[in-house]
C-alpha cells in the first residue's frame, strides 16, 4: 500500500466507521468488525447487495473506475448494518474531496458530505417509549 492515506470518522445513528484510503491501491476493500479480524466488504454485506452499493456510492457518483485506484480498509463498529453502511459512506465521500477537491459539486447534491444526525429519542421516565404513554382511564 501507499504511504499517503486519508484517515477518519463517519457516524450514523449508533455505528462509527474509522476508515483508511489510500491512493495507488488495487481496489482491495477490507473491513474489520470487533469480532472478526478481516474480511472482504462484498462478503460482509452478503445479505444485502444494496448496501455495498450504498457504502461505496461516492465512487458511482464520480466514476466507477475510480474505485480500482483506492484501497480501504475500514472499522466498523456500532449496532445495524444499514448505518454502518451510512457511516462508510459518508467518510468515503469525505476522504475523496480530499484528493479531488474540485468534484466536491459533483457529490453535494447527493447529500454525501452531510452527517446524519438522527437517532433514535431516549425513553422518557413514566412513559412506555419515548413518547407513548400508558392507557389514561378517568375513573
Amino acid at each position: 500500500m501507499a504511504n499517503k492515506y486519508y484517515y477518519g470518522v463517519g457516524r450514523r445513528k449508533t455505528s462509527s466507521a474509522t476508515v483508511r484510503i489510500y491512493k495507488g491501491g488495487k481496489g482491495n476493500v477490507t473491513l474489520t468488525t470487533v469480532n472478526i479480524d478481516s474480511m472482504k466488504l462484498e462478503d460482509y454485506f452478503k445479505d444485502s447487495k444494496h448496501l455495498i452499493e450504498d457504502a461505496l456510492f461516492p465512487f458511482y457518483v464520480l466514476d466507477k473506475g475510480l474505485r480500482k485506484e483506492f484501497d480501504i480498509t475500514i472499522n466498523v463498529k456500532g449496532w445495524w448494518v444499514r448505518g454502518q453502511a451510512e457511516a462508510i459512506r459518508l467518510w468515503i465521500a469525505r476522504a475523496l474531496i480530499e484528493y479531488y477537491p474540485e468534484r466536491r459539486n459533483q457529490l453535494k447534491p447527493y447529500g454525501l458530505l452531510k452527517r446524519d444526525d438522527r437517532s433514535k429519542e431516549r425513553k422518557k421516565p413514566w412513559l412506555l417509549k419515548a413518547r407513548k404513554s400508558p392507557q389514561w382511564s378517568k375513573r
